[in-house]
């Protein structure tokens, strides 16, 4: 039996979601779906983007992945569906993806050109998470073979979100805030291992946070920063929300200093 996940900004007080759904029911009624999350911030592409390059690795080889993030729908902008080695992404050519295309190569890649798998000839120019998306998904999920869903198209050509890269400096790193969490976390794009059997420190500003292990290593109310089970370096707050304490956005610079552990916690700030 297929599995679909969903993933989208259209929020839970409308029918989109569940129309969606309905589409993918009169397809194939024994698919399997798993909501990824549908709170998204309207039009927010880097938070889609975080959000399924963090739940892709966790679902077995052959899921579908539907992701609906579109403020350019309607427009010249490609929809797309994506095989790799594990699964399948469909939705909108307009960075969404490149998150999880970062860490995984493309096997085929085709534009949904097919009207044969749509739900109607003639889809609206404001939901193709309902006319197309959805519907393709569930025929992958079925068992039909990507080559038919439309012509193929070169992965090279694919939308890249522009995401600041880390940078490696000669105290630590620099990077910026990626992703901010329902509880306020603010995720940085510095890969967790890179701080593995060191001491750190992330810097902000004239504001210094001590590291730990766990978001109790802190006194209520405190901020630290820690490597968090998506394997980012985050900043949090015990009890709170370091996005609003610390007055923090996306794209916020930071900076990281390390020390080896057997220097204790003296970093250097300068």
């Amino acid at each position: 039996m297929g599995l679909v996940t969903l993933l989208t900004d259209f929020g839970q007080s409308d029918v989109y979601v569940g129309v969606m759904k309905g589409t993918i029911a009169q397809v194939n009624p024994h698919l399997n779906i798993i909501d990824l999350t549908h709170d998204i911030s309207p039009q927010d592409l880097a938070a889609g983007r975080f959000c399924l390059m963090n739940a892709y690795p966790y679902f077995p080889t052959g899921t579908v992945h539907v992701a609906v993030v579109d403020p350019g729908v309607g427009s010249q902008r490609r929809a797309i569906a994506l095989q790799l080695d594990r699964g399948f992404l469909v939705g909108p050519d307009n960075g969404l993806f490149s998150g999880v295309l970062d860490r995984y190569p493309v096997i085929a890649a085709v534009e949904l050109t097919n009207p044969e798998y749509w739900h109607t000839p003639e889809p609206s120019a404001t939901f193709h998470g309902r006319d197309i998306f959805a519907p393709a998904g569930a025929h992958l999920a079925s068992g039909v073979p990507i080559a038919q869903l439309g012509g193929a198209i070169d992965p090279a050509t694919l939308v890249q979100l522009p995401i600041d890269a880390w940078t490696q400096t000669s105290e630590g790193m620099v990077g910026c805030i990626q992703y901010c969490d329902r509880f306020g976390n603010l995720v940085t794009n510095i890969p967790g291992y890179l701080t593995k059997g060191k001491n750190f420190a992330v810097a902000i500003d004239n504001t210094t946070i001590k590291s730990g292990y766990t978001y109790s290593d802190a006194l209520p109310g405190s901020a630290i920063a820690l490597v968090g089970s998506h394997g980012w370096v985050e900043i949090a707050v015990n009890g709170g929300s370091a996005a609003t304490n610390l007055d923090l956005k996306v794209g916020a610079v930071v900076k990281i200093i390390c020390s080896d552990l057997g220097q204790g916690n003296a970093l250097s700030l300068q």
